[in-house]
């Protein structure tokens, strides 16, 4: 069965997490597709052994039309696995990173603080660090985004992120946000010791404070052996910051307005 949207308001921005890092964002009549996960739980060689312990809550059958897919990175599992990658293929644009496109066919490349449309919104890729100082070598290039449309919601998607400092320079850069998706979890594979190679619920609430945003929704907390914390870490370091107010947990599969 499709999910339909709950509103016609083209100001309104509508969210349905699939789980892990994929999340369905609709905003000014364009339906947008984060980090494509649909395999069951599995294992992968890559070559640290990944553990997809849950599965979607929605097939990617039952997205409907979707009109461009942003995706941080295509090089780990927990991002883009099998049915993640070839759902590509049915998706008339794929943004990600220069490297993702030299590597994938289907998708446009785009440098740091480069732009695109789609439809009245502008896609801006905005910088990402996949770990500590340094962890490009190891973990690869990622990306995040802004999207922003006259009269609509500004939302940011944190990618896989785990730099308070790259934040800085982007909330330098951009000001406040009305929506951030931020990508938690404090996915370790061992790769950089104790450091978290995506936000953990500390940094999580950081990076809200410094993007000021209304609405701040967790998503890649869940579903892999990997991640060293849940929502709940997350909502008590929004607590302790005293910010809770800010945070919106979703429950997968289910359509949620955002604003």
């Amino acid at each position: 069965m499709t999910s339909e949207p709950r509103t016609s308001s083209a100001s309104a921005v509508e969210a349905l997490l699939v789980g892990g890092p994929t999340l369905l964002l609709r905003l000014g009549g364009v339906t947008l597709l984060t980090d494509p996960t649909f395999d069951e739980p599995r294992s992968y060689q890559a070559p640290r052994v990944l553990t997809k312990l849950t599965a979607p809550a929605v097939g990617p059958d039952d997205l409907g039309p979707v009109d461009a897919v942003l995706l941080s990175h295509d090089q780990h599992f927990d991002n883009l696995d099998v049915s993640g990658r070839a759902f590509l293929d049915r998706v008339p644009l794929v943004l990600s990173t220069p490297a993702a496109a030299g590597r994938i066919e289907h998708v446009t490349g785009l440098a740091p603080w480069e732009q695109t449309t789609v439809g009245p919104l502008t896609v801006t890729a905005l910088p990402a660090r996949h770990g500590p100082v340094g962890a490009e070598a190891l973990s690869g290039d990622v990306t995040g985004f802004l999207l922003q449309g006259e009269g609509l919601p500004t939302v940011y998607v944190s990618g896989d992120n785990a730099g308070v400092d790259v934040v800085e320079q982007i909330a330098a850069r951009i000001g406040r946000v009305d929506v951030a998706v931020l990508f938690v979890g404090a996915a370790n594979v061992g790769r950089f010791g104790p450091e978290p190679m995506t936000l953990n619920g500390e940094r999580a609430a950081r990076v809200a404070a410094l993007l000021d945003a209304s609405v701040v929704v967790p998503v890649h907390a869940e579903g892999w052996e990997h991640f060293t914390e849940g929502v709940g870490e997350v909502a008590a370091a929004f607590d302790a910051a005293g910010i809770a107010d800010r945070l919106l947990v979703l429950t997968p599969g289910e359509p949620t307005l955002l604003s």
